[in-house]
């Protein structure tokens, strides 16, 4: 075995760095559809903190409404 590098380990050296290469591929595409949807869900949340504020300025005029219903 002295000085060469014997075909088998070649081919497994081969093999590895190919897989690993389509691991990476694999996962960087995953990040990236976790990016997006990330993003997409920032204007969701901006738009139900909108809607609870909101709620709870309905629910006050509501509470309003019906105090001076119940001193009539």
């Amino acid at each position: 075995m002295g000085g060469h590098i014997s075909l088998a380990l070649v081919l497994t050296v081969v093999l590895q760095s190919a897989a690993a290469l389509l691991w990476a591929g694999a996962a960087a595409e995953r990040i990236n559809q976790l990016e997006r949807r990330t993003a997409n869900q920032d204007g969701i949340a901006e738009r139900l903190t909108r809607l609870e504020v909101q709620m709870v300025q309905a629910r006050a005029s509501l509470n309003r409404i019906e105090e001076r219903l119940s001193r009539n």
